[in-house]
């Protein structure tokens, strides 16, 4: 995963399928602005929670979008990057199993599909219970998602996931305490706010009642 031997940023391609940019222009009170903008695919999110071990199941991967952040935010650019000074290491994430809407498919359909490739657990859709839906990247992308919660059990796990073609993904089985750590006051992640946001419903709703009061 964190086998990165060169970086380095490119011109982004007017086909990709991925980020579409583009500028807004609007009349508000009487006043014509713009907004810069990025179009990318909606998405799906799960909490995963494994009764049988009573944890909750998350993945890590490498994001270039995260790594590139955090060097910015040091050094104010992403000229020559020392890999050494700035290890792959730091563009890991903690995420919940998510997924972007690309297939001709019901999102909760779409949503399985995920906890099977990248988490290995295949569940039936009645299994899987929608939690909500929110708008992300309000100020870039105000793309939809949809956050959903599944319970699982080793029984329902069939292959080791880490996702399909060439995603490299590991599939983490969080301790409860490990997962209250992540959301207390003062905690530093490079989670994503879905991720938190998951993790502090699951708290709130149905984690044990001898985890939400220790």
């Amino acid at each position: 995963m964190e086998n990165v031997s060169k970086v380095w940023l490119g011109p982004l391609p007017e086909d990709s399928p991925y980020v579409k940019p583009f500028r807004l222009y609007y009349v508000q009170n009487g006043v014509e602005k713009n907004w810069d903008l990025l179009k990318v695919h909606d998405s799906v999110a799960i909490i995963l929670y494994n009764t049988t071990r009573q944890k909750l199941v998350l993945v890590r991967q490498f994001r270039p979008a995260v790594y590139h952040g955090v060097i910015t935010s040091a050094q104010g650019n992403f000229d020559n990057v020392d890999l050494k000074a700035f290890p792959p290491s730091i563009g890991v994430t903690l995420e919940l199993c998510a997924g972007i809407v690309d297939k001709s498919k019901s999102w909760i359909e779409i949503a399985r599909e995920e906890v099977v490739e990248e988490c290995g657990y295949d569940v039936p859709v009645e299994r899987i219970e929608e939690v909500m839906v929110y708008r992300s990247g309000v100020g870039s992308s105000g793309a939809k998602q949809a956050l959903y919660y599944c319970e699982v059990t080793d029984a329902d796990r069939v292959t080791s996931g880490g996702g399909v073609e060439d995603e490299i993904i590991e599939v983490v089985d969080l301790s409860l305490d490990e997962a209250q750590r992540m959301i207390q006051k003062g905690a530093v992640n490079n989670s994503p706010p879905s991720c938190l946001l998951g993790l502090m419903w699951f708290f709130a709703n149905k984690a044990p009642k001898c985890a939400t009061s220790a």
